[in-house]
């Protein structure tokens, strides 16, 4: 059985080729159980960064096996 979870990953790039970040690690929000929840994390993420045109995010999905 697998189940999915759901991350939010991004943050502000060096520059808008999007190859690095500033910081050099990802910002990382959740897990969430479902995309819903994610992308309402998401929206707020985009919508908080809307000003900052090298801040990127997105929804990464992780799959996971479950033992029977």
């Amino acid at each position: 059985m697998t189940k999915e979870r759901f991350w939010v990953v991004g943050g502000e790039y060096s520059c808008l080729a999007f190859k690095s970040l500033k910081s050099g690690a990802p910002e990382v929000l959740g897990p969430y159980d479902t995309r819903e929840e994610a992308r309402a994390a998401w929206r707020r993420k985009s919508d908080e960064t809307r000003a900052c045109a090298t801040a990127r995010y997105a929804i990464a999905t992780e799959h996971l096996v479950l033992p029977a």
